[in-house]
């Protein structure tokens, strides 16, 4: 049975039952009504009324021009917007810093895009953005402190099933001197392939060093040297799937090495059981291995801000058999997590030239030997290549890897463009990024994505577009959207109220029978100081609006306002706004620290 950490999901949810789990509060089809507040010089409904007595939400009398319910809306599948984060090195590995726009060319399954925007981020941007824009105040008039909020997540996964005491405990130290370098936006977890040491996203040392010490090799492998016969799982591969008589041969004669009277035909038959043993059980130990990574890439998914996954493992051997890289590749991809891997072996040697280890008498199994280690890390560089990551590998200063495998890099250029032609079929199309200067320089950009599967149902499409704009931290702009929040204090905890206000004069609005139509929908999340979603509203705002009462919002705007009932503590409130006829999106974030 698998593993996971506690309160992680299991991997036979499906993504929808993920979501309302990872989140704990709502699934986007239908949510509890929000307090939706036209301007003062609208004409407005009431509060909608959730009594027991109350009329239906959509129920809205004729006249009605704004109308807050929570009833699922229809919506226009937006041109897909793919966005491509870019890390530039140059020759001695330090990041470019002064490109733009016209030094990149993108791309996509190797026909030429168009890049229809670009930025240039850093972390210092990032921050900026995160911090409270004005002194928020309690009802005593109690200022607020800006709160600093996570931007980094990096969950810390070893391979404790494959890594050997050496290892591991050179792995801890690298991963020590990576927690002394941590910063306040920063959040760290740790777990392993066994599932027997998890601990989720904190800034807490105590905890993170606690779990740490809990990381022990629990080595994978059931066979040994006096074996009988011994067998190591490239082995067997090659004599149970890739029918290799030169394997089966060697095998044979390993059997009637330690059993010297056993015939051909009895060493055959030991030779395939102990294959056949071998691979069943290296088997099992990967189907943990990536269940439990898989468990991890779930649970990021559902964090703002950079999320960055090291594996650190001396890698394995993978059959074709049971090669799922690919499917995690896919969810990593999806979820815009970056997967950095590790060789903790370092600079390695092979233990066939290691004096302290007796050498094996068989040319044959030397030879299978040096080409079981050269191979092993294989699937270490398919999972960073796979997800734009980093395989760091051949050098002993592993804990200058982990830092630069863990860090944020200083510059990273977000490209963005609107593929042509884009079929909604969910395939996945490859993408390269190049320079169009002549620079030997490296890139690290994802290497693909996921074309959406909305034709036949394009509210899904709009749905999943505001899930993912809710997990990020990043802000959008083609709507304006401000926050505004005030909390006050209360015998049972604190009533925080959030307030997002909407310019909706560059709305794009459907004219039938003398009306303005568009439905605006406003998703408001809060987020705890390690990146946890805590609570969250949506509402739909329904706008049928004559011709003078759209002339005043749109001087006006329009305001939504929702309740929350919490704790003291320090909160990243997330609003994202769409609209159903222009599929336009707005995002913002407001940090909020409420004193005990």
């Amino acid at each position: 049975m698998v593993t996971v950490p506690p309160g992680w999901p299991s991997r036979n949810l499906s993504r929808a039952a993920w979501f309302t789990l990872a989140t704990g509060i709502f699934s986007f089809a239908a949510l509890p009504v929000a307090s939706a507040q036209a301007p003062a010089a609208t004409p407005q409904p009431p509060p909608a009324d959730t009594s027991q007595n109350a009329p239906k939400p959509d129920a809205k009398a004729p006249n009605d021009e704004i109308v807050a319910h929570d009833s699922p809306a229809t919506f226009k599948v937006r041109v897909n917007l793919v966005l491509v984060r870019v890390v530039v090195r140059d020759s001695n590995g330090k990041v470019v810093t002064n490109l733009k726009k016209e030094d990149f060319q993108l791309a996509d399954n190797r026909k030429p895009q168009v890049i229809s925007s670009f930025s240039v981020e850093t972390a210092a941007s990032h921050v900026a953005a995160a911090k409270t824009d004005s002194p928020e105040s309690t009802s005593e008039g109690t200022p607020v402190k800006p709160l600093e909020l996570p931007q980094r997540f990096v969950a810390l996964y070893f391979d404790d099933l494959h890594l050997s005491t050496q290892d591991v405990m050179v792995s801890r130290q690298a991963a020590t001197k990576l927690f002394n370098t941590m910063q306040a936006g920063d959040r760290f977890a740790i777990a392993s392939t066994s599932g027997q040491v998890q601990q989720d996203f904190t800034a807490d040392r105590g905890k993170l060093d606690d779990a740490l010490n809990r990381v022990l090799p629990r080595l994978s492998s059931q066979g040994s040297p006096t074996d009988c016969p011994p067998m190591t799982n490239y082995e067997a591969y090659e004599i149970l799937d890739a029918h290799d008589p030169t394997a089966t041969q060697m095998a044979i004669q390993d059997v009637q090495a330690c059993i010297p009277d056993a015939d051909p035909k009895t060493a055959l038959n030991m030779a395939e059981a102990a294959a056949q043993r071998e691979l069943n059980f290296e088997e099992s130990q990967l189907q943990i291995t990536y269940q439990n990574l898989e468990a991890l890439i779930r649970r990021m998914s559902a964090l703002p801000g950079q999320r960055i996954i090291v594996m650190m493992s001396p890698g394995f051997f993978v059959t074709p058999a049971m090669h799922w890289s690919g499917e995690i590749i896919d969810r990593a991809t999806k979820a815009n997590i970056v997967l950095n891997t590790i060789d903790a072996r370092g600079l390695y040697v092979s233990s066939v030239y290691d004096a302290s280890n007796s050498a094996p008498e068989s040319p044959i199994k030397t030879r299978f030997m040096l080409e079981e280690e050269t191979i092993q890390d294989e699937v270490l560089g398919e999972l960073a290549d796979g997800t734009g990551g980093l395989f760091i590998h051949n050098r002993n200063d592993i804990d200058q890897g982990l830092l630069q495998a863990a860090a944020e890099p200083e510059v990273s250029y977000l490209l963005g463009f609107a593929p042509q032609n884009l079929k909604l079929d969910g395939n996945y199309h490859n993408l390269k990024v190049t320079l169009t200067i002549k620079q030997k320089w490296t890139l690290q950009a994802r290497h693909g994505y996921f074309a959406p599967r909305g034709e036949s149902n394009p509210e899904v499409a709009a749905k999943e577009e505001i899930q993912q704009a809710v997990f990020s931290q990043e802000e959008l702009h083609e709507l304006p959207v401000e926050c505004q929040t005030q909390f006050f204090k209360g015998a049972s905890g604190v009533h925080l109220s959030v307030v997002a206000h909407v310019e909706t004069k560059d709305l794009k609005f459907r004219k039938a029978e003398e009306r303005n139509l568009n439905k605006l929908t406003v998703t408001t999340a809060i987020f705890d100081e390690n990146g946890n979603m805590l609570t969250g509203k949506q509402t739909v705002l329904e706008l049928q609006l004559k011709e003078a009462t759209l002339e005043r919002v749109n001087r006006t705007g329009l305001s939504v306002k929702s309740s929350f009932d919490l704790q003291p503590g320090s909160f990243l409130v997330r609003i994202v706004v769409r609209d159903s006829e222009g599929a336009q999106m707005g995002a913002t974030n407001r940090g909020v620290v409420i004193p005990r």
